[in-house]
C-alpha cells in the first residue's frame, strides 16, 4: 500500500516542507526561514520542520533537496552556494538528528524528478530537467528514475564549455570553478546581464526587448542562440524526449519559440523531435522532487 512521503527544501532563504498522500497529492506545506550561515541551526530547522509535518508519522521517510552534491568519495556535501553547509557530513548529521530514514539529492536532480514524476514531463521515457537561474544545472531522470553516476554529477551541463563558440565569445567570462567561457557564464542570470553589458538584471532585459530596444533585443537573440546550442550538445549525447526548463530564467516565454526554432541548426540530426517545455509545478518542484526521491 502507498505510504504518504516528506520532502524538504533546502534553500538559501527558505527551507519548504511538504507532506505528498499517496496519489502524490499536496497535503500540506510550510515554509520557514533558512539560518543563514549557521549549520547546527540549519540542521535543527529540519528536524523541528519534519516533526511539525509527521506528528503521528515518526518513521515516514524524508528526501531533502539540498543545494550542491554529497561527494561520493567523502561524504562530504560540495559545490553549495550555501557556504556553511559546504565540507559536512549532511546526510549523516539528518539521518541522526532525524532517525528515520533521508536521502538527498541536488535541486536540478529534484526539479528534472519531480516534472518526470508527475509534472509536465509525466510518462516521458527520457526527460533532461534544466535550471537556468543565478546558476545553471540539470538532472537526469530515465524511465521515471534519477540518474547519479559515479562521481554524482549527471546532468551539470553548465560546466562544459558553450559549444560552437564564435570569435567573440573566447576565451569567455571567468567561471568561480576556475575555468572560462562555462555554459553558465553565458546563460545564467548574471551572464545574460553580464553579456548585456547595462545596468539591467534579466527580468528587465527581457522586458526591454519585447518593448522593442535594440540593445535588449541583441541580447536575447544571443542567448537564444546560445541556449540552442548548449541544448543541441545535451541532445547529440542524450537525445532525451523531453527538456523542461526551470529556474527563473526559464519563465521566458521566448525561450519556448526561438529556442526550438534554432535547434535543427545544431542537432546532428535530420529532425528533432525533443521537445522543449515549461515546468508543471515551477517553483514547488525541488520540494516535490525530493518527497519522490522515496517511491511510492
Amino acid at each position: 500500500m502507498s505510504k504518504p512521503r516528506l520532502g524538504i527544501d533546502l534553500g538559501g532563504t527558505k527551507i519548504e516542507g511538504a507532506l505528498l498522500d499517496a496519489d502524490g497529492g499536496l497535503a500540506e506545506r510550510i515554509r520557514i526561514p533558512t539560518p543563514q550561515g549557521d549549520y547546527e541551526a540549519t540542521l535543527q530547522a529540519i528536524a523541528g520542520l519534519v516533526d511539525r509535518l509527521t506528528p503521528d508519522l515518526p518513521e515516514a521517510p524524508v528526501g531533502i533537496c539540498t543545494p550542491g552534491s554529497l561527494s561520493p568519495a567523502s561524504g562530504l556535501l560540495r559545490n553549495s552556494n550555501s557556504e556553511c553547509l559546504n565540507g559536512r557530513p549532511l546526510l549523516d548529521d539528518l539521518r541522526a538528528r532525524l532517525r528515520r530514514p533521508v536521502r538527498i539529492a541536488n535541486d536540478a536532480d529534484c526539479f528534472a524528478l519531480s516534472e518526470a514524476s508527475d509534472g509536465a514531463a509525466t510518462g516521458a521515457a527520457s526527460v533532461f530537467g534544466v535550471i537556468i537561474g543565478t546558476g545553471t544545472g540539470g538532472g537526469i531522470v530515465i524511465g521515471g528514475k534519477l540518474l547519479s553516476g559515479p562521481n554524482a554529477i549527471a546532468g551539470e551541463w553548465g560546466h562544459n564549455p558553450l559549444p560552437w563558440p564564435r570569435a567573440e565569445e573566447l576565451p569567455g567570462p571567468a567561471c568561480y570553478c576556475g575555468k572560462h567561457g562555462c555554459i553558465e557564464t553565458f546563460l545564467s542570470g548574471p551572464g545574460l546581464a553580464a553579456d548585456h553589458g547595462g545596468n539591467l538584471d534579466a527580468r528587465a532585459i527581457v522586458d526591454a526587448a519585447q518593448s522593442g530596444e535594440p540593445r535588449a533585443q541583441g541580447a536575447m537573440a544571443r542567448y537564444h542562440d546560445r541556449l540552442a546550442r548548449s541544448l543541441a550538445s545535451v541532445i547529440n549525447i542524450l537525445d532525451p524526449e523531453v527538456i523542461v526548463l526551470g529556474g527563473g530564467l526559464g519563465r521566458i516565454a521566448s525561450l519556448y519559440r526561438e529556442v526550438p526554432r534554432l535547434l535543427p541548426g545544431y542537432v546532428f540530426s535530420d529532425t528533432v523531435r525533443t521537445r522543449l517545455i515549461a515546468p508543471r509545478h515551477g517553483d514547488s518542484s525541488g520540494v516535490r522532487g525530493a518527497a519522490w526521491l522515496w517511491p511510492l
